[in-house]
């Protein structure tokens, strides 16, 4: 986790980052966020399941911090990711414009 803000008021990315590297040192790949101030809980943590996913399948290792967040919210991040990539299903009822671009 890369420490980012201010004095009472961080802000941490979650990054894949070499081990040799300093904690705010130079990343890889950025994973995620987390906002500790936020004060929805589940609005807290931001992943993206695909690249963490990736990373651990080519042997990286999360800190202690970041295997909890990925334990606690992935199953969250995996639906929300693949909700968005689904085509958005119009509403009962609602009418539907023809598609622009006459044949």
């Amino acid at each position: 986790m890369k420490k980012l803000g201010r004095k009472h008021r961080q802000y941490f990315r979650i990054v894949a980052i070499d081990g040799r590297q300093p904690r705010d040192g130079r990343v890889i790949e950025e994973l995620g966020s987390y906002d500790p101030h936020v004060r929805n809980k589940e609005e807290r943590v931001r992943l993206n399941p695909s690249r963490i996913k990736y990373w651990l399948s080519v042997g990286a290792s999360p800190s202690e911090a970041c295997a909890i967040f990925f334990k606690k919210y992935m199953a969250r991040a995996e639906a929300a990711e693949s909700g968005a990539k689904a085509a958005p299903v119009p509403a009962a009822g609602a009418e539907t414009a023809p598609p622009a671009g006459g044949a």
